[in-house]
């Protein structure tokens, strides 16, 4: 087994899935970002997403970053893993991590500036936050006497885990309970979908050219994110085309009441 690629096809096909998986990722941010500026609202967007999306993608660049360009974490990954095991992170997932939390960023600013409703961040968003980047620093501290650097990426890989499969739900639950997902950009889920799969994919080709299952376990961030990110996308698409139809185009400005404003009006 080696740590280069066995086929050059292979490692072409790789490439090419990791950075359509980018492009499809990294534009997911903007179909959102576009609707929040066209209805100059954020009603329908759920503020504690944004703020648990921006603590994911945060601790997911730690990771990516810390695994690409550190030769000692990489020495530590080799250690526990094998010599000839291929470092799991690309240069496409450090371009991704850096990106989504600039446009994730940029959406909370969003929150601040446009129609927001009686909409704010729940406590227990602001609580969860404040634990998890306190107990990164705790970690910090234990790991640095040691340079543990490896365990506490994926303390940060853990986290980002994490925040994939919790970020979703409030947005979900906040869709049943308007049963609308107006305001909430569909645009922004499909790409999420074919970012999510294309990511497995590319995981799936490194085995097939090492010969190992080792990259999904030994990146078991990447691994669960993927599958995390396609799971919740199909309940958003079931959400917005079977069970809460937007009958006008959610990106017309002057965007559609939700149901239950229609029902008064009509009632009125």
């Amino acid at each position: 087994m080696s740590s280069s690629w066995n086929s050059v096809g292979l490692e072409v096909f790789y490439q090419v899935l990791g950075w359509i998986a980018f492009f499809a990722w990294s534009i997911s941010f903007y179909p959102q970002v576009i609707l929040n500026y066209k209805r100059k609202s954020v009603v329908g967007l759920n503020f504690d997403f944004v703020v648990l999306n921006l603590t994911k993608h945060s601790s997911y660049l730690i990771y990516n970053a810390a695994l690409f360009f550190s030769p000692v974490i990489q020495r530590q990954y080799h250690d526990k893993y094998g010599v000839n095991e291929m470092i799991p992170v690309a240069a496409n997932d450090v371009a991704f991590s850096l990106h989504a939390v600039a446009l994730t960023a940029f959406t909370l600013s969003q929150v601040f500036i446009y129609e927001r409703g009686n909409q704010k961040v729940s406590k227990v968003c602001i609580s969860i936050t404040a634990i998890v980047w306190t107990a990164a620093i705790i970690c910090l501290i234990i790991a640095w006497p040691k340079s543990n650097w490896l365990w506490l990426i994926d303390v940060f890989s853990s986290i980002q885990v994490t925040m994939t499969a919790i970020k979703y739900i409030p947005q979900a639950v906040m869709n049943f309970k308007r049963k609308s997902t107006i305001g909430w950009s569909i645009g922004n889920i499909i790409l999420d979908l074919t970012g999510g799969v294309l990511n497995f994919g590319q995981m799936g080709v490194q085995s097939i050219d090492q010969h190992t299952l080792v990259n999904f376990y030994g990146n078991i961030g990447k691994t669960l994110l993927s599958l995390e990110v396609v799971f919740f996308d199909v309940i958003f698409i079931i959400q917005h085309y079977v069970l809460y139809p937007v009958k006008r185009d959610e990106n017309d400005v002057d965007y559609p009441v939700l149901p239950i404003q229609a029902k008064q009006e009509a009632n009125a």
